[in-house]
């Protein structure tokens, strides 16, 4: 390729790099809420919600993430022409050709697994905090709600720092797995290029452009720690 097609080349794929943004903030904006809950029904002490959820992060952690996306998004065509009337009446509304549809399935395939990840990562943060915190904040009269929110999650949320920008970088890269299902984000649209011109340079050139987003979101997380970190 010479510069010309370079240039072209990378002006094409940059235009999908939004879509590919949309599906990394929208995955963290559910995901992280989710593992948060997640994490503290997993310490529930009524035992078959724990288990389900057990099931529910062994199921997310232990099957590909492609698969999972796949699975979710012909799950509900296959619904809707299946045997069961209820069924059909139930996803009857949903238009399973539209690009909103392949969105929503594309983020709660995400979300889901994401928030599995999250959720082991809060609840190893939670589960490392003393037990004399919870009995000092029981001894200046915090409920249970108060003690998690002003004592117990402040420290968490500095100990979870490390291990969920593991995540976050890793979640960048995922993004290409979007291409699964057909939707356009720059992985897919540099492997239709290098098709176009039968080079490899689109590929490198969209491997430029994940490396320069976890780059930055490198050095935020290294500020967020330095921050953070006000015991030193």
């Amino acid at each position: 390729m010479n510069r010309d097609e370079i240039l072209q080349c990378t002006g094409v794929i940059a235009r999908y790099l939004l879509p590919t943004l949309k599906i990394f903030g929208f995955t963290l904006i559910f995901s992280i809420p989710l593992g948060m809950v997640v994490a503290l029904l997993k310490k529930c002490r009524f035992k078959p919600l724990a288990w389900l959820i057990n099931v529910y992060i062994l199921i997310m952690r232990g099957t590909p993430l492609m698969l999972q996306i796949i699975t979710i998004y012909y799950a509900i065509p296959m619904l809707k022409v299946s045997d069961s009337p209820f069924l059909q009446n139930l996803f009857a509304g949903v238009d399973t050709r539209s690009d909103g549809y392949q969105f929503t399935a594309l983020i709660t395939a995400f979300a889901l697994n994401y928030a599995a990840y999250f959720a082991e990562i809060f609840r190893g943060g939670i589960e490392s905090i003393p037990k004399g915190q919870y009995e000092a904040a029981a001894a200046l009269g915090m409920t249970k709600t108060q003690t998690f929110f002003r004592v117990i999650l402040p420290q968490v949320v500095k100990r979870i720092v490390p291990a969920s920008s593991n995540e976050v970088i890793t979640l960048v890269k995922d993004t290409s797995l979007a291409s699964a299902i057909a939707y356009a984000e720059i992985f897919r649209k540099a492997r239709e290029q290098m098709v176009t011109y039968s080079n490899l340079t689109p590929l490198f050139i969209a491997g430029i452009f994940y490396f320069i987003m976890n780059a930055l979101l490198t050095m935020l997380f290294s500020a967020i720690e330095k921050k953070l970190d006000y015991y030193k």
